[in-house]
């Protein structure tokens, strides 16, 4: 892997890989932009290897810098990703000492990079970091369910061009993942009334949400691309939806929690197929609106609901696929934020 040329083909400004021996940390701190103000890092736990979690850093603190533009936050993006130790961390001590190590290494870096939650990560753990460094959002939100919530009415607001209403009463809705957050967008459509097939690589995960709401259809992962539905709504680890796998998707809509579950090559197919694809950067951000704001569930969602709806009419108006309008939104305001200068600090950093 060709790091420097990675990074300059996306723009980042800094890569940081992180160690602490005795507490087993290994992780690479990315910051994509911090334009708008310090980079806010999403941090992430899983059991990943060195390559993995290198691009997984790279890509998702792109990703979070337009996501905190789009939502109008005053901050960049960032993303911190953790390789599990060896020895997990099931020892509550350990997890402790594991992220209070990384507070501590992140200390130096406290005026560029603010650190949150994201896959693997709870509020608890980010309090351990707070421990070290106060250069933390989150701690008492549950960025996770928020998210959903955010994601549920993220589809609404697409789907009254994709689908023609808003409404998801008998609306099939395919759902791949259903851990924290597509287990809550999966019953916040079941609530109203959508039809609802999921899937997950822990199959159990899948069953049980089954258990708990009547109705639900459980099938395996990749049959879930063959399944007849109006949304396909990832909500995975990421680059679920394989660009070869998008002529199997019979579906009108896209649009999940899941960080890049497209690549370029498969936006572009999608494009083609003539599916409306809303980006993980425009739909998934309700959890971050609220850590970074103090928002409630209900007033983070609505800004998601809002900036989805604007996105899709601007589509509609100049026929631009959405994904390609929100990138471009987010861009432009980098621009002409990034114009102004460092003449002045950026207040109100949760605008």
């Amino acid at each position: 892997m060709l790091i420097f040329e990675e990074m300059q083909s996306r723009g980042h400004e800094a890569l940081t890989l992180l160690h602490h021996a005795p507490s087993g940390l290994r992780a690479a701190l990315a910051i994509h932009s911090t334009v708008l103000g310090p980079a806010i890092a999403g941090v992430r736990l899983r059991p990943l290897d060195e390559e993995t979690a290198l691009r997984g850093a790279l890509a998702l603190s792109e990703s979070l810098t337009l996501k905190a533009a789009l939502a109008g936050l005053n901050y960049g993006g960032g993303a911190c990703v953790l390789m599990l130790p060896e020895v997990g961390v099931d020892d509550p001590h350990a997890r402790e000492a594991l992220f209070r190590a990384l507070g501590r290494q992140v200390r130096p870096l406290e005026s560029r990079v603010v650190l949150t939650e994201d896959i693997g990560v709870t509020p608890r753990d980010i309090a351990f970091v707070a421990q070290e460094t106060p250069s933390t959002l989150g701690v008492n939100t549950d960025t996770s369910s928020v998210t959903g919530y955010g994601v549920y009415r993220g589809i609404k607001a697409a789907a009254r061009s994709a689908l023609g209403s808003e409404s998801m009463r008998g609306v099939r809705v395919a759902v791949l993942g259903v851990g924290a957050v597509g287990r809550t967008l999966a019953e916040h459509l079941h609530r109203e009334g959508a039809r609802l097939t999921v899937a997950d690589n822990r199959p159990e995960r899948a069953e049980t949400l089954a258990d708990e709401l009547d109705g639900v259809t459980v099938t395996g992962t990749e049959e879930l691309f063959d399944v007849p539905c109006d949304v396909f709504s990832p909500c995975g680890y990421g680059h679920s939806v394989r660009s070869t796998e998008v002529p199997r998707l019979q579906c009108r809509l896209i649009a999940g929690g899941e960080h890049h579950p497209l690549t370029r090559r498969g936006e572009d197919a999608v494009r083609e197929a003539g599916i409306m694809y809303i980006p993980d950067f425009a739909i998934n951000a309700a959890g971050l609106i609220a850590a970074a704001t103090s928002s409630t569930p209900e007033q983070a969602a609505e800004r998601v609901y809002a900036t989805v709806t604007r996105i899709v009419a601007v589509a509609d108006q100049y026929g631009k696929p959405p994904h390609v309008v929100a990138r471009r939104m987010a861009e432009r305001r980098i621009d002409l934020i990034g114009s102004l200068g460092t003449g002045g600090a950026v207040t109100g950093r949760g605008a």
